[in-house]
Parts: structure tokens; sequence; C-alpha cells
């Protein structure tokens, strides 16, 4: 038996085939375009996921017993605005995770609807990145495609309604859109009037593993599967990832080094913190979880390499910091999108700070990998204030590939990092929702103590850590003081 993931990222889309024993047995990925039309905004046309996608699939299949296939499932990005007319045509370029063009809306939901009736109706408050602020500003901007969206719906929704026809959305996915009762786990009114929208514009709404129909079978006849493929809905991105990785379980954390870089944890029961500083939101397994997020973790590195370095030896780089011993006064603040945890601030940018005339690029390569370490660690402090324990994680994500970034990531945390048998994160844990979805598991919980395995654990080096915790404390301290500036650079 085979079973599909499908995870559509910000810059590509990664498919895997797993079989009965969670093995994996390929994998394609495929790119895509990211567009910037002005400052602060990031699209991408919905089209390019599915032909993508649908190149990718086949690619996949080539060589495989296609009757073998029983379920796919799906992960994808979150918050994306994607709107459809009443012919099911495109609207306008969906609004990414990324985009940071809704300050004003933000600002009305948070300060004049009020934070606390916000954190009353979703049990979070509004960030750029969500969706709520998305269809406020097009309400305000674009009136012409705001009365002419028929169906609001997330990046990956937009594939499994593509395939399944079936119009559908999960619980944990939908919680980051701002307009989810993600306590109750159903569709909060109080928004939907604040948004002027209706439920009828709204996918219905599943648990990530549920199985939402069969596939099309005109896309049956063309991929050459079988016409009883089970479509499963998945789920967004991090949440997905933490199936892939494992942290399903109460108290289980796990960290992705992503293109954003998430400390995320699983709990069985709903609650926030006090200031919201957390996501709250519904896990892929039926539950709850809480998550913080950097936007520019993976992304930091890629940019310094690529773009400042004008290189893709990121191995070379990265060899070069492992000479370079920890720098209590050179400093790397990743906000190059802004910030979401703790500041939730779209204004913030990325800052050196700390450079004298001995520093070389070693050092900085070195600053870059511990000024993300440091923001991630600004979520683990309000977890640890929550009484969250946390003992260990297991990370995933491309940055995981780095042993030297997850030795600074464990000395920073002063927790032991565990790698896993995967690194695939989201495809990997879609992959596994289709195998739950289609009943070869009860639970989501079952697969993944069937399917992941603990393959190297790193352990902290306490005179590291000790170093850390009295540059953290500095680190701490850079966000406060360039704050203002910050705001009078945009």
């Amino acid at each position: 038996m085979y079973f599909i993931g499908i995870d559509i990222g910000t810059t590509s889309v990664k498919i895997i085939v797993i079989d009965e024993n969670g093995k994996i047995i390929k994998s394609i990925g495929k790119e895509y375009p990211l567009s910037f039309p002005k400052p602060l905004w990031s699209e991408q046309n919905p089209e390019d996921w599915w032909k993508q996608s649908i190149d990718g699939l086949g690619e996949l299949l080539d060589g495989l017993d296609k009757n073998e296939v029983k379920a796919i499932s799906f992960s994808g990005q979150m918050h994306g605005l994607v709107t459809l007319d009443e012919n099911d045509k495109v609207v306008r370029p969906a609004i990414l995770w990324n985009d940071q063009r809704t300050d004003k809306e933000c600002e009305y939901l948070n300060n004049e609807i009020g934070r606390s009736k916000i954190s009353e109706w979703t049990g979070n408050l509004a960030l750029a990145g969500f969706t709520a602020p998305k269809i406020l500003w097009l309400k305000e901007n674009e009136p012409e495609n705001f009365a002419t969206m028929k169906k609001i719906m997330l990046p990956k929704d937009y594939l499994a309604y593509k395939m399944s026809g079936v119009f559908a959305t999960d619980m944990s996915d939908a919680s980051g859109t701002l307009y989810l009762d993600v306590k109750n786990r159903k569709w909060s009114l109080e928004m939907l009037k604040l948004l002027d929208i209706s439920e009828g514009q709204l996918p219905n709404l599943y648990e990530s593993y549920e199985v939402i129909g069969d596939i099309k079978s005109e896309l049956a006849d063309e991929l050459g599967l079988n016409k009883n493929v089970k479509i499963i809905i998945g789920g967004g991105d991090q949440a997905v990832a933490a199936v892939g990785g494992g942290v399903v379980g109460s108290g289980s954390c796990s960290l992705s080094l992503g293109t954003s870089g998430v400390v995320f944890t699983s709990n069985e029961q709903f609650f926030v913190d006090g200031n919201n500083s957390l996501h709250s939101f519904c896990h892929a397994n039926g539950k709850y979880h809480l998550m913080g997020v950097t936007l520019a973790a993976a992304a930091s590195l890629k940019w310094w390499v690529e773009k400042i370095n004008k290189s893709d030896d990121f191995d070379g780089l990265l060899n070069e910091a492992k000479e370079v011993t920890i720098d209590d006064n050179l400093f790397y603040l990743p906000y190059l999108m802004g910030e979401r945890t703790p500041h939730n601030d779209p204004n913030c940018r990325g800052t050196f700070i700390g450079l004298n005339i001995t520093h070389e690029r070693k050092h900085m390569t070195r600053a870059v990998l511990e000024g993300v370490a440091f923001s991630l660690r600004d979520t683990f402090e309000i977890m640890k204030e929550m009484g969250v324990e946390i003992t260990s994680i297991n990370i995933n994500g491309g940055g995981a590939k780095s042993k030297l970034w997850c030795e600074i990531i464990a000395d920073v945390l002063n927790v032991k990092v565990n790698k896993l048998n995967t690194n695939e994160g989201p495809s990997y844990g879609a992959a596994i929702l289709a195998s739950v979805g289609f009943g070869l598991f009860d639970t989501v919980e079952n697969a993944c103590c069937k399917f992941i395995k603990i393959t190297e654990s790193i352990n902290p080096n306490k005179e590291n850590s000790q170093l850390y915790n009295k540059k953290y404390k500095k680190f701490r301290k850079i966000y406060p003081a360039t704050k203002e500036l910050f705001k009078q650079l945009t």
C-alpha cells in the first residue's frame, strides 16, 4: 500500500510516497515563483501550485504500481488568502502568510474592536500574516474583487478542492485564519459578521485525518490511479510537520527550521498565554497546540548565503562558522520580514549589531545562526512561563541538516535536540495523515509511534549554555532599543 503526502510550501511543492511501514519510497520537489509586487507584499498564483503538483505527481508515480496508491493528503503554508469566483476561477493572486500589508487592519482589529474580544472569539490576536486582516484589506482596497469572491480558502484547500471537488478545510489550518473559534472548533460568527463574509463562502470543517471524498474520476484517469483513492484534507504546515516529527503526545515539543522557524508543543486541552504572544491552535491529531513563530529562520541563512554572499555554497560558509567561538557582543536580529513571536511587529527589520574591525564573514555567519536560535528561545521562554515542561525537542526542516545549527540550538535552549529517521516534516506528516484517514491506523498517535524513531540526540554543552544565557539577556534588550527607529524606517 502507498500513501502520498503533498506539501504546498512557500517556494515549492514537496510530494512523497510512503508504504504501510512508513518507508519513504520516492520524493519529488517542484518549484514555483513567488511575487513581491510592492514592498512588504508577498503573492503567488494558485494555478502554479496546481500545475506543479500535478506534474510532480506524474513524476512521482512513474515506475510505481499505481494500484497500490490508497490515499492522498496535504500540508500547506498557512494563512494565505485564496479566492474563487462563482465559476471557480481564481479572483486574484493569493496573499501569503509572510505578506505584511495589513498593519492598518490589524490595528483596527486589536485596538478598535479590542484585543479581549478578538481573543475571546478566536483564541488569538490579529497578526499581519493571518487571513482575516487580508479579507479586510481586500474589502477596503479591492472592493470589486471582494464582491466577486464566492469561495474563500487556504492554499492546501485549493488543491484538495481541485482533486476531490469537495470544498473543505481542516481545524489546524483554519485556526490561522482568525475567524475560527479555536476552542470550540467552529467558525466564529462574530468574526464573520465583522468581516462581512458568510459561512456559505467558507469550506466545511474537518479534522486533519478525515476523508473528504474520492479523487475526481477525470484526474484519476489522467494520473492512472484508481477512482476510489481517498482524499484526506490534511492540515496547516506546522501542525502536519509536528505529525511528521512525532510531536502528537501531550507536552511533546518540536522545532522546525524551515523558511520560518517554529517552536510547537502538543496539548490535550485548549489554553492561551496571558498576552496572546503564542498561537493557540487546533492540532492535526484532533487536539490542540501552542506555537510561536519567527518569520525568517532558514530564510535568514538563505538570504545571507545567496543574496549577500552571492553563493550557493551553504556547507562552505557553515564550515567557516564552525571555526568561530561564541562572541559575546556580535548579534543578528532575524527580522527580515518583520516578526511575529513575541513582538507582533511588521515594522522591525533584520539587523547586525556589534560589528568591529576584527570580524570576518565567518563571525557573521555564526551570528545569523545564533540570532535565529535566540529568536526561537523567545517562544521557548513564554512556554516555560506557562508551565510547559520541555526537556527535549524533535527538530525538522531544511535547517536541521546543519549539525552546527542543531548544536547551537541545543546550547541556546539548554535542551536535548533529537534528530529523527525522517527530516521531511510536512510532506511526511501529510502521508501519515493519509494512512490514518485510509484506516491503516485508528489514531495519529499510533501511526507516529510505528513510523517515527529518534536516530541521534545532541545534548547541550554546559559551558556554551552558560555563555549563551548571558548573551541572550543582551539580545533581549536590542529590539526594545530599536523599536521606535524601525517605525521611522518604514
